[in-house]
């Protein structure tokens, strides 16, 4: 299943009819925390590489990884196939797709997604350097490094700046993330 996807419909379906299915939200724990489908795992992007092997050897048959968007799940699951573990697929569209059909969700505290914290930053800081260059031409540079990082970043995949701002204390959960609990639940249904 590695490199397949599966629609919200799918998603709602299986969880209804099977419930053994598990569903791995990968997003950080502030945004779990947040808003996260009833009954998902969560096991932080940044944290998958350090139980990789784990996860490979104990998750026994598929998983449905859950983000945002979707595209933090896709690395999520080239990262499984590559230690071995390719019965995966990712939910199109992620917690987005999932809340603008009105399926159910557990509310927390509320926080910005991650994407949208990088727009704003990444947003004001253009803006910030463009007007800032209006006194000082050389302000505008900063403009140029703030594209040239979205460039980056959409041609690797990653984001440096979501790096960063998911360790502010904004983004971090009231309580303590179970990394152990997760593991365990994913095991569990060997």
């Amino acid at each position: 299943m590695s490199g397949n996807s599966i629609d919200v419909h799918a998603v709602r379906s299986l969880v209804e009819t099977d419930p053994d299915a598990l569903l791995v939200d990968v997003r950080t724990a502030a945004e779990y925390e947040s808003s996260h489908i009833p009954g998902a795992v969560n096991l932080p992007l940044q944290r998958v590489d350090d139980h990789l092997e784990r996860i490979a050897a104990d998750a026994g048959r598929g998983l449905v990884l859950v983000c945002q968007s979707g595209a933090r799940a896709r690395r999520c699951q080239d990262r499984l196939a590559e230690a071995g573990l390719r019965d995966t697929v990712v939910m199109s569209g992620g917690m987005n797709a999932w809340e603008a059909e009105g399926a159910p969700v557990v509310r927390g505290r509320e926080r910005w997604a991650l994407e949208r914290q990088v727009r704003l930053v990444a947003g004001g800081l253009v803006l910030t350097s463009v007007l800032a260059s209006l006194l000082w031409p050389p302000a505008v540079a900063l403009a140029g490094l703030i594209g040239a990082g979205l460039a980056f970043a959409a041609v690797t995949d990653t984001c440096m700046m979501g790096t960063a701002l998911a360790r502010l204390p904004y983004n971090r959960p009231r309580g303590h993330v179970d990394i152990e609990d997760s593991l365990e639940r994913i095991a569990a249904r060997r």
